[in-house]
């Protein structure tokens, strides 16, 4: 449980400063602001401005989404592989167990 944890941990913090730095390269290739005046134009009229993806789309936002994300994949990843070595330490017991040798005795 406790190796578990700490590899869902690891995996939320990459999966963080993954997304912190997709979003870094695609804003500064300028993709949000290509979609976004392509949003725009397509959702304006007369009266309204569209839909602002640039706004939606913010830093803070996403590593806000991203986080939440995190939190749920440790919870869940950590209760998985407990569950995943309790079934495999039962099937364990039932079939005696898979013996490794690393080294023969002479």
């Amino acid at each position: 449980m406790k190796v578990g944890f700490l590899l869902s941990i690891a995996l939320g913090l990459c999966t963080i400063v993954a997304v912190a730095v997709l979003w870094m390269v695609m804003d500064g290739m300028g993709v949000f602001s290509t979609l976004g005046e392509t949003i725009s134009e397509a959702t304006s009229s007369d009266d309204g401005g569209g839909f602002d993806l640039q706004a939606f789309l913010s830093l803070p936002r996403v590593l806000l989404f991203t986080a939440i994300v995190a939190v749920i994949d440790v919870v869940l990843a950590t209760a998985l592989a407990t569950l995943g070595a309790f079934i495999y330490n039962l099937s364990a017991g039932f079939v005696g167990g898979v013996e490794v040798t690393l080294a023969e005795d002479e």
